[in-house]
């Protein structure tokens, strides 16, 4: 946008910075940040335009959660298909989030998000049309390969405009958007089925989604504003793509944050997808029941990631610990979780574990902006979310196998504890200088 654009003159010393390939060390873009942190207020329009990005992807994904059994009898879908929308969503996503940073570090996230939202939205469009199972398939997947491709191009976005003594916070405030998302989906879209129908929800979502589009493609910027002496303005050249590449899995701490966030994310995302019919099956609660401990759970992670974001940029940007902190506490909290019986025990658990379950994102994603070359910033993220992902899709189905086979709600969490105290010790063994 050319007034935003006006606001940000170029320095001299970027252009003299963007000498440097492959990945950087995070004592250069520290130094850099500590001298000129920067200051425009527009930091702020730019961070709630990714964070509508992000929210409106997560609504197109959980919008076939709510609108499945409905479908399912419109389209005259057996119910044991129905999860292979979700399987052709993920398999899409995931995809994307390994190959869509490439890309955004050739082209900018402006025009990523923009590639991305807009055939996000005619996919959810033609969504509402389907008239087949393999027509809802197909489109499933597309619109999973789309939405991956906004987060390492929302992230890059919040690396440029916030420095290091702000990226904690502003990343915290970013990643509340899935939190947010499935209470505004399970708050919202069940009524709405109710009055429109699940084919018009679908067609709704596609409006909303290409007008976020248009606002990525109007609103944001590539440029940092002025004194943000992190980012090195040139896209990389080849040259300088494959050694950040390479340079990427030959990072030891790289390489160790990328499987603590798998074993943090099967983890969070295992007690997502198990917890409410692990209540039900393993202590009959009611399903109204367990649906009000997911909500408590879900308040309470949503408002620790900016706290917990703002904690570590009070600190000066140190990290690592935090996060080791929560991931054990994390995983303790989860064995907690496992050995409660009764409804006020869940009730008593339930904050106390979504302050936990969640607030190592951001600063995860944190660490990896301030290790990389600039330049390749949506790289590293989008090739080490693709993992974390990875954790996300395999846990339901080893959880599941655990508990059929053994009938036991500890040992079902006990399997989930595992992932972030594999995290932990990963974390233990990072650098962060």
């Amino acid at each position: 946008m050319n007034v935003a654009a006006n606001t940000r003159p170029r320095l001299a010393r970027d252009e003299a910075m963007s000498a440097s390939t492959g990945l950087t060390d995070a004592e250069a873009g520290a130094s850099a940040t500590a001298s000129a942190e920067p200051k425009s207020s527009y930091r702020w329009v730019v961070l709630s335009v990714v964070f509508a990005a992000f929210l409106v992807t997560f609504l197109d994904r959980l919008a076939w959660a709510n609108a499945n059994l409905m479908a399912s009898t419109s389209l005259d879908i057996p119910i044991a298909t129905l999860g292979l929308y979700v399987t052709a969503f993920y398999t899409g996503y995931v995809i994307a989030s390994g190959l869509a940073g490439f890309v955004t570090d050739r082209i900018g996230s402006r025009l990523m998000l923009f590639f991305a939202l807009a055939p996000l939205a005619a996919c959810t469009f033609l969504f509402g049309l389907t008239s087949s199972f393999a027509m809802g398939l197909v489109l499933q997947a597309l619109m999973g390969l789309f939405a991956g491709a906004d987060y390492a191009a929302c992230v890059k976005v919040v690396a440029d405009w916030f420095g290091r003594t702000e990226r904690g916070r502003a990343l915290g405030l970013f990643s509340t958007a899935p939190s947010i998302g499935v209470a505004a989906a399970n708050a919202i879209f069940p009524m709405l089925l109710g009055v429109i129908g699940w084919r018009a929800l679908y067609w709704g979502l596609g409006g909303v989604t290409v007008l976020v589009a248009v606002i990525c493609l109007f609103l944001l910027t590539d440029l940092a504003p002025a004194g943000a002496g992190e980012r090195k303005l040139q896209t990389p050249d080849q040259v300088t793509w494959r050694r950040g590449f390479l340079a990427l899995w030959t990072d030891r701490n790289l390489v160790l944050i990328a499987f603590a966030g798998f074993g943090a994310n099967w983890g969070t995302w295992g007690f997502a997808f198990w917890a409410t019919a692990l209540m039900i099956r393993g202590y009959q609660l009611s399903p109204v029941d367990a649906g009000v401990i997911a909500l408590i759970f879900g308040i309470a992670a949503a408002v620790s990631k900016p706290l917990y974001g703002l904690l570590s940029d009070v600190l000066g940007g140190k990290r690592r610990n935090l996060v080791i902190c929560d991931l054990l506490a994390f995983a303790a909290m989860l064995m907690v979780f496992g050995m409660m019986h009764t409804k006020s025990g869940f009730l008593l658990a339930a904050p106390l574990l979504g302050l936990t379950a969640v607030v190592y994102s951001p600063l995860l994603a944190a660490m990896i902006t301030e290790r990389v070359d600039m330049r390749l910033t949506a790289t590293a993220t989008g090739m080490i979310n693709a993992l974390w992902q990875l954790g996300s899709v395999i846990v339901p189905g080893v959880v599941g196998v655990v508990f059929a086979a053994t009938g036991s709600f500890l040992a079902a969490f006990a399997i989930l504890a595992a992932g972030p105290l594999i995290g932990t010790l990963c974390m233990f063994a990072v650098d962060e200088r």
